[in-house]
């Protein structure tokens, strides 16, 4: 009975978030309507990573949500899901381009280039937040649009799973901060490395603590506005799928 109930209440939530997007789907109900959501506006370290996606079979993804609201074995699995019955497109912005064109404008490349990376063009977009993009297609920011829209929830998930696995990279590189663990965020733990160690090349030097680390460590230097990318190599071990 408790396993019947769980997946009644999935299937509700499912049927609230797909109801929004037929309702804010473009009114000749011609076109795709594609979800955008991102991943790491607020960590200290690595990317902000934006999906894009278009859901063909949105009945096969039962239990999907705000992806904050889901254990990181849930996101995994629906990762998976979505993965193989939608249309994904993803987008990044590194740390130098974060720190070139701050969080926000970064945040907004990432999103154009995971519309972009779409294999179909959508008719109209569903961004989560207060958003627009400098794109010339219809288009509509939604406040917490990741817990309203199943397309939003699915960028969501698709977004944050993907950053997870390139900050699990990036701890291959860089052990010494515990990348794998706060996924470049500023916890206690990340904030002692920074002190005792002075940021990496893949730290966001426009955010204060890491710009006041850097400082201590490398008093008489002018500082770099902002680190390397990943390698290429870590890149394409991620898209095709090789990560843990």
């Amino acid at each position: 009975m408790e396993v019947a109930e769980k997946v009644s209440r999935k299937a509700l939530l499912l049927e609230k978030l797909l109801a929004f997007d037929r309702q804010e789907a473009p009114a000749d109900g011609k076109g795709w309507l594609a979800g955008v959501d991102e991943a790491g506006r607020g960590p200290l370290a690595g990317p902000v990573v934006a999906a894009a996606v278009i859901l063909v079979r949105p009945e096969t993804l039962a239990g999907i949500n705000d992806s904050k609201k889901l254990s990181a074995e849930r996101r995994e699995e629906l990762y998976v899901r979505i993965a193989r019955t939608s249309i994904v497109g993803i987008g990044f912005a590194d740390e130098k381009q974060i720190d070139e064109l701050n969080i926000y404008e970064a945040t907004r490349l990432a999103m154009k280039k995971a519309v972009l990376s779409l294999s179909h063009t959508p008719a109209s977009l569903l961004i989560d937040g207060p958003m627009r993009l400098d794109l010339a297609l219809e288009q509509k920011g939604i406040i917490h649009g990741d817990g309203k829209s199943a397309s939003i929830a699915a960028a969501s998930i698709v977004a944050k799973v993907f950053r997870d696995h390139w900050m699990r990279k990036l701890h291959e590189v860089y052990p010494a901060y515990g990348f794998q663990s706060h996924k470049g965020y500023g916890t206690v733990a990340h904030m002692q490395a920074l002190k005792e160690k002075g940021p990496s090349l893949v730290h966001r030097y426009s955010f204060a603590p890491v710009r006041e680390a850097a400082l201590i460590f490398h008093p008489a230097k002018k500082l770099p506005k902002a680190g390397v990318a990943p390698t290429t190599l870590i890149q394409k071990k991620i898209k095709g799928g090789a990560v843990s």
